[in-house]
């Protein structure tokens, strides 16, 4: 299980909080990973390694660092990966995360769901199985970032152009914004 903290938006609270859902919601054997800039407050069970680099242009940090963990070589880690975002709850078993069969999965698009894009929230992959993504971004930055509006767009569109585009089954992951805010009247 991967996830990654940078800047100060989250402190190591949100990663000592999913690092317990995992725990209580995980079956079998698994390593916990944070890469980070800051591991201080991380409780001592969190595998921090520091956070893979990524000269991105002024003002593109958004979530486009979450990119890096497509690096051929990341960190020595091997294996499958389910990367899962900070601010996620977890309320279910998610052992079927690792079984559901897929070359690379994320979440469908809540709000439109007509379109490629995928949210990444939560994705799993191959550890260094799709270098090529990144290597891709760190050629043609600046393409990319006109063409695509973030990260999560723009990796929906290169897993779908090479064929390894798959969503997880619609009711494994909700939003809370669109799946449980109760919608204001309109009469």
């Amino acid at each position: 299980v991967l996830c990654m903290k940078w800047g100060t938006k989250y402190g190591p609270e949100y990663v000592n909080r999913l690092y317990g859902m995992v725990v209580r919601n995980l079956r079998g054997p698994f390593r916990f990973v944070c890469l980070t800039d800051n591991s201080m407050g991380v409780r001592p069970e969190v595998e921090c390694m520091p956070l893979p680099s990524l000269d991105l242009a002024p003002g593109a940090d958004r979530g486009w660092p979450k990119l890096t963990t497509f690096k051929a070589d990341l960190q020595g880690l091997q294996g499958t990966a389910l990367f899962l975002d900070l601010d996620i709850v977890i309320v279910g078993d998610i052992t079927p995360f690792f079984e559901q069969p897929g070359e690379f999965l994320i979440i469908k698009d809540w709000k439109r769901p007509w379109r490629i894009t995928g949210n990444s929230s939560v994705y799993r992959f191959r550890i260094g199985a799709h270098a090529d993504v990144l290597q891709h971004f760190v050629e043609n930055q600046q393409a990319v970032r006109r063409r695509y509006r973030n990260e999560q767009e723009y990796l929906s569109h290169a897993m779908r152009d090479n064929g390894r585009l798959a969503y997880w089954p619609p009711s494994w992951c909700r939003s809370f914004k669109y799946h449980s805010i109760t919608r204001w009247p309109t009469n």
